[in-house]
């Protein structure tokens, strides 16, 4: 018996023996550094060799080692072994320069690393050591910001989408935003990321696992050269240290590293005068233009529904759509703004409609002329045209009764029908009563009648009064205007508060809206630092206008991020206060 299991013992020695593979591999801490840094050469076996010969580091000077670090564990009853001789290098010259092959001898066979090639470049602002956990955290770890378009048109939809890549030599626990990015000269939105997902890919040439933290749709509102911020991060990164614990194990040092994606410039081209409609007003993209109808033969005083609208992708909510004429002798009320739209990284898409309620006043054939809208064509570079065909109305008379029944000039004569009973409302027996035989003169009634008129006359004296006093008092009356206007733009945000998402789009478009109908300026022209520009040109107060703005950037930004109901009811009020505030001073 003891025999058998000495047999076994052997055969599985030389099982492992034959099974276990030695690996002998130089890495260096960068394939490309400064004149005035330092590189780190590790050279590690997974057996212990013997007569270990190191390259001649060509090209550089030896300032720290052989560092020697062994790694010895036994887990679940498996070894592993781990041997590691480590160099500091100081380059000599700029230039490309080769390390050559590390020699060690395993039971008597020599084994060889590959060699690696480094490039020595000039002198840099700030060199790194290569020893260094700051260093280490720095050369693994990676944000990146990817432009989908770095030469638009003026208006046109650009990507940028942050990535965040970080090498399998160390690890990320913890991240922050330490600097958002305000994306000046740009109308952004950003694209709400549902779940951090972990993705495999390459940075450099080298494997990396990134995630992206962030996608936002910009439209350019400037033409040149326009800059965009970068996306500051706080990173907790855990990166391996010398030390290692009673198993062998390496030990991880956590270091709080900054990174920044950088600046990035794009040049933003105009949109050619060439061929430019003259009422292009600012659309840019691809769409599809209609004029849609609803009853078209109905009477007079009865209303119809126009709709009109635009469907595509593009800048939809940065242009106007075009305004319906129609002859005098239909009344026209402003139009309903319905947007349904969208954001990915395609861009913004979806559909604009303005709803017009047409009220004929008189019967008789109208036509409401064609409406063209132009927009710039991305795919062709070009400006396109889209008309829709003129609508036809049959307006008959209006219904019996109506205010302008017969109101084209014709005069309607019916038959008069007699019936038995048409004059049933007219008592036959009367039931008549003396009056009272006491004299009216010097009577109670007498004096009231008399005074009634001095009543009256005292009344409208003090009516006149409250009324110039009221037309007098500017201030009052600019607060009451400024809360009905208050009210006028926010009611949509407030039957909104508790859905995060609609209250901030509505509170959003409230503020817009307003200043489209006070400063009578284009969607497209509501860069923060244009409206700025308006409400200076008026002397509004600069802190009333840094509020507005302010408020603004609120919106825009609490879109993407959780907020409470009471943060929500707070900006509502805020918005109520900063219009109130801002009409008075219009």
């Amino acid at each position: 018996m003891n025999f058998k299991l000495f047999i076994l013992s052997i055969f599985l020695m030389i099982s492992s023996a034959g099974v276990a593979q030695v690996q002998f591999e130089a890495k260096a801490s960068k394939q490309k550094l400064g004149v005035n840094e330092r590189l780190r050469v590790d050279f590690e076996m997974n057996q212990d060799g013997d007569n270990f010969k190191a390259p001649s580091f060509s090209g550089f000077t030896i300032v720290g080692g052989p560092n020697q670090s062994v790694s010895n564990s036994w887990i679940n009853g498996k070894r592993t072994y781990s041997k590691t001789y480590s160099f500091f290098l100081e380059p000599t010259a700029r230039g490309r320069f080769t390390i050559g092959q590390a020699e060690i001898t395993v039971d008597g066979d020599t084994y060889k690393t590959s060699p690696i090639q480094v490039e020595v470049t000039a002198a840099v602002d700030t060199p790194t050591d290569g020893d260094n956990s700051e260093f280490i955290a720095s050369e693994n770890l990676h944000l990146v910001a990817e432009i989908s378009n770095a030469n638009p048109f003026l208006n046109e939809a650009i990507t940028v989408v942050y990535k965040l890549y970080v090498s399998p030599r160390v690890s990320v626990s913890n991240w922050k935003e330490m600097d958002n990015p305000t994306f000046r000269d740009f109308w952004s939105q950003n694209i709400d990321i549902r779940q951090l997902k972990i993705e495999n890919g390459t940075y450099q040439g080298e494997p990396y696992r990134y995630v992206v933290l962030r996608k936002t749709i910009l439209y350019p509102q400037k033409t040149g050269e326009l800059e965009i911020e970068p996306l500051t991060l706080s990173v907790a990164v855990d990166v391996p240290s010398d030390r290692r614990d009673i198993f062998g194990g390496r030990l991880y040092k956590t270091v709080d590293k900054t990174v920044a994606a950088g600046k990035r410039t794009i040049d933003v081209k105009p949109l050619p005068d060439e061929g430019r409609p003259a009422d292009f007003s600012g659309a840019v993209g691809k769409f599809d233009f209609k004029v849609i109808p609803g009853n078209t033969e109905l009477a007079a005083t009865e209303s119809m529904d126009v709709k009109v609208e635009v469907k595509g992708n593009g800048n939809l909510k940065l242009f106007d759509l075009p305004d319906l004429e129609v002859p005098p002798s239909l009344e026209k009320y402003e139009p309903e703004r319905n947007e349904n739209v969208r954001t990915d990284l395609n861009g913004t898409q979806g559909t604009l409609t303005d709803n017009y309620t047409i009220v004929p006043t008189r019967e008789g054939e109208y036509t409401i002329p064609p409406v063209s809208f132009s927009y710039f064509d991305i795919g062709s570079k070009s400006y396109r045209t889209i008309t829709s065909e003129g609508i036809n109305l049959d307006v008959d008379r209006a219904p019996a009764g109506s205010a302008i029944a017969g109101g084209s000039g014709s005069v309607s004569k019916q038959a008069v029908t007699v019936s038995g009973d048409q004059f049933r409302y007219i008592k036959l027996k009367a039931s008549l009563k003396p009056l009272n035989t006491s004299p009216f003169f010097g009577s109670a009634t007498f004096w009231s009648l008399m005074a009634l008129p001095f009543v009256f006359l005292i009344g409208a004296l003090i009516f006149v009064k409250k009324r110039e006093a009221h037309v007098n008092d500017v201030k009052g009356n600019q607060i009451k205007k400024a809360n009905r206007l208050t009210k006028r733009y926010l009611s949509e945000a407030k039957s909104n508060l508790g859905d995060h998402e609609k209250f901030y789009i509505a509170l959003e478009r409230a503020l817009h809206n307003y200043l489209r109908a006070k400063l009578h300026i284009q969607t497209s022209d509501m860069s923060k630092d244009r409206i700025k520009t308006l409400l200076d040109e008026r002397n509004v107060n600069p802190i009333t206008s840094g509020d507005f703005i302010e408020l603004l950037a609120t919106c825009e930004f609490a879109r993407y991020t959780p907020s409470s109901n009471v943060t929500m009811q707070q900006d509502y009020q805020k918005a109520a206060e900063v219009i109130s505030a801002l009409d008075k001073e219009l």
